[in-house]
């Protein structure tokens, strides 16, 4: 049996999977196939967790691939609260809600106020959440798991896994920050060089 962990992101996954990895009897990664295409994308060892919260974009293809044979959590934090985070990396050219903003919105995210963004993000997380709650709907093996209730739902996680290791471990990673560290809200390297690229291609389209 596979387990996904699907979530919005910015929403304690990488502090879940540190957790899992105190598991004996299951592997556990984060993000570790996300940049495969196809089926490679989706071709997790057998008895593996996966956290990847750009899985919530592929559920047609995790549908196909694994249906109702896996167990699958919803890993949720408050809305707002997450929102909130995102906006900490809003204009980082390489993050998904700067994707979200740009290519699925078509709203230019440099020219958005903050009261904007703000908006842009908690649509994200809406949307995001939603799509996983549809998807589960006919998922008999399911959990929802909040982070404001991590310890508590993460033993119930662990029994319905059947889960052998080391629980008061597992549940010490949750004191620890995971995934927090803040970052530029503009990558000036990666956008001077995404800004030359783009002109060389739009270059190479007028002059072939």
């Amino acid at each position: 049996m596979n387990v996904f962990v699907l979530c919005t992101g910015r929403s304690g996954s990488s502090g879940f999977i540190e957790a899992c990895k105190h598991i004996t009897n299951f592997s556990a990664a984060h993000e570790s196939l996300s940049d495969k295409l196809g089926l490679e994308r989706f071709q997790f060892p057998d008895r593996h967790i996966e956290a990847d919260n750009r899985l919530a974009w592929q559920l047609g293809q995790l549908d196909k691939t694994y249906g109702k044979e896996a167990f699958y959590i919803h890993l949720k934090r408050d809305e707002k609260a997450t929102a909130k985070s995102y906006m900490n990396r809003f204009l980082l050219p390489k993050s998904i809600i700067y994707a979200y903003a740009d290519g699925i919105k078509k709203l230019p995210p440099e020219a958005l106020s903050s009261h904007d963004r703000f908006h842009v993000c908690l649509d994200y997380v809406q949307t995001v959440n939603t799509n996983i709650e549809i998807f589960l709907k006919d998922k008999p093996s399911q959990l929802v798991v909040n982070l404001d209730n991590i310890t508590e739902d993460f033993k119930v996680f662990w029994t319905k896994i059947k889960a052998d290791g080391d629980l008061e471990t597992a549940l010490s990673e949750f004191d620890k920050k995971h995934n927090s560290k803040p970052r530029r809200t503009i990558d000036i390297k990666y956008s001077f060089k995404h800004s030359i690229l783009k002109s060389r291609f739009f270059l190479d389209q007028i002059f072939k």
